[in-house]
């Protein structure tokens, strides 16, 4: 894992009441922070998990992934494999359709880097499409029904084209490609990107990376690509990359989605840009200030995050050092060292009167859409443990009373995979009564944005089960059903 310095917050301009602040602020309004680190002059200043996560864990970044992509299609147009004004159907010949329209003709390198395909739509979709496993070419297949450069419409599919051509130029997967060149310079270890069934890595999501990795490449970015002596992006790749290169909207708008999107990156207020990933993954680079602000999350909606960063921190970023403040920086320091996720039932360990009687009572659930067979808990086990039953497994999940026992699961929830076709994956669960009949645990899917909440109110021979996920790309609604005890 990288090791950038460390430093007060008063050293490096900044007071350490105004981290406080900000760190409050997230803690109130964003709710479901995971990680932070703050950057001040190249020094970390502050940095935080909230238990289960922790600083060596690497989480999900979703579509910070796409400036990751961006950066390899920079180094491959500086070793001449590409330019950016390429057309993509020169560059992926065997993926083409039969016949190219005008509009798919003219579509270049460039406009896949700033999302103006022509596309009416992400593209995405069309890998559900497609007759085969070839998401390059039921992409290339779908209409463009503008012509590319005219408008900005978001679309991971065209960051899946540019690591489809970056493979196919280097005969490397992204990451691979990517290792020598920008990971193992800035110490950066053990990175996994999610691939296509042609073993392509997607581009626009899928890469997973510790928090500090995040904050070391937004740092890079800050420093024009130099690193420790070495010119690691070109210079005028990072500018070109950090540039409003198209319009999102109105930038007179105070907004931070209408200030203009550059190679992957989007801008921001305040002269800032950033890495901008679902749910709240979210790497800002504020070049005025001379800082970065790295945060993992699992949000439903970023804007309570930004509202804290402009109201609490903007302002506090000094010219020059401050007095050292003993008192405030220990404050902070204890702050966030407690930081923990919410557990339910506010983390009180409490017995129900019915616990015994529901112990390892098997509940036969309905057809459901998570394909719960049945499921059953022991809450006056130490720690507890909550059994469910699928049509291919059974898993068990220990959970802690008022605190978080890691383990392992599928991942049982929608918008990413099955729960009958993926690995166990790392989890970390609490449970608690919150009611005289009512019991409910946290399973915190603690490399992810996601967590689900098992809701489970015990009748006379029947069990009440709620089951919801904490953000989601499709509906947080996954089952609401009865089971009878059998």
């Amino acid at each position: 894992m990288p090791a950038l310095p460390r430093s007060t917050p008063e050293a490096q301009g900044i007071a350490s009441t105004a981290v406080a602040e900000f760190v409050a602020a997230l803690q109130s309004t964003a709710h479901d922070i995971h990680s932070l680190m703050l950057v001040r002059h190249g020094s970390v200043v502050a940095e935080g998990w909230w238990r289960p996560y922790g600083a060596d864990h690497p989480h999900s970044l979703f579509s910070i992934s796409k400036s990751f992509t961006s950066t390899a299609v920079g180094l491959a147009a500086a070793e001449g494999l590409l330019a950016i004004d390429d057309s993509v159907v020169s560059l992926l010949p065997d993926d083409a359709p039969a016949l190219v329209s005008d509009h798919l003709a003219a579509m270049t390198v460039r406009h896949l880097l700033t999302m103006s395909t022509g596309h009416a739509a992400d593209t995405l979709e069309a890998i559900d499409r497609g007759d085969d496993d070839n998401w390059a070419r039921a992409i290339l297949a779908e209409p463009v029904e503008n012509s590319p450069g005219t408008a900005f419409v978001y679309n991971s599919g065209a960051t899946y084209l540019l690591s489809a051509i970056v493979q196919r130029l280097t005969g490397e997967r992204l990451l691979d490609y990517l290792t020598p060149r920008l990971f193992e310079p800035l110490g950066i270890a053990g990175a996994t990107w999610e691939t296509c069934p042609r073993g392509i890595d997607v581009g626009g999501w899928g890469l997973a990376l510790t928090t500090e990795d995040v904050a070391t490449f937004g740092q890079l970015y800050l420093q024009r690509g130099e690193w420790n002596g070495a010119q690691l992006v070109p210079a005028d790749w990072v500018d070109a990359a950090t540039s409003a290169q198209v319009s999102n909207g109105d930038p007179t708008v105070p907004d931070d989605w209408t200030q203009g999107y550059g190679f992957q990156f989007w801008r921001s207020l305040h002269g800032a840009y950033r890495a901008d990933g679902a749910f709240g993954q979210l790497c800002f680079v504020l070049p005025e200030q001379d800082a970065v602000l790295m945060l993992t999350s699992g949000l439903t909606e970023a804007q309570p995050a930004l509202t804290a960063l402009w109201e609490h921190l903007l302002p506090a970023f000094g010219p020059g050092p401050l007095p050292e403040d003993d008192d405030a920086h220990g404050a902070l320091l204890a702050t966030l060292e407690r930081l923990e996720l919410p557990h339910p039932g506010g983390g009180i360990a409490s017995v129900s009167a019915v616990a015994d009687r529901v112990a390892g009572a098997r509940f036969v659930l309905p057809a459901n859409d998570a394909g719960f067979e049945s499921i059953a808990v022991d809450p006056s086990a130490d720690p507890a443990e909550l059994r469910i039953s699928t049509a291919d497994r059974e898993t068990v999940i220990r959970c802690g009373a008022g605190q978080w026992v890691e383990g392992a699961a599928p991942f049982f929830g929608s918008g990413i995979m099955r729960a009958d076709s993926t690995p166990t994956v790392p989890v970390a669960a609490s449970a608690a009564w919150i009611g005289e009949t009512t019991w409910r645990a946290r399973i915190q899917y603690s490399r992810t944005p996601f967590a689900l909440e098992f809701t489970l109110r015990f009748g006379d021979g029947d069990a009440a089960v709620h089951v919801t996920q904490s953000v989601s790309f499709g509906s947080t609604e996954l089952a609401s059903v009865t089971g009878r005890a059998g």
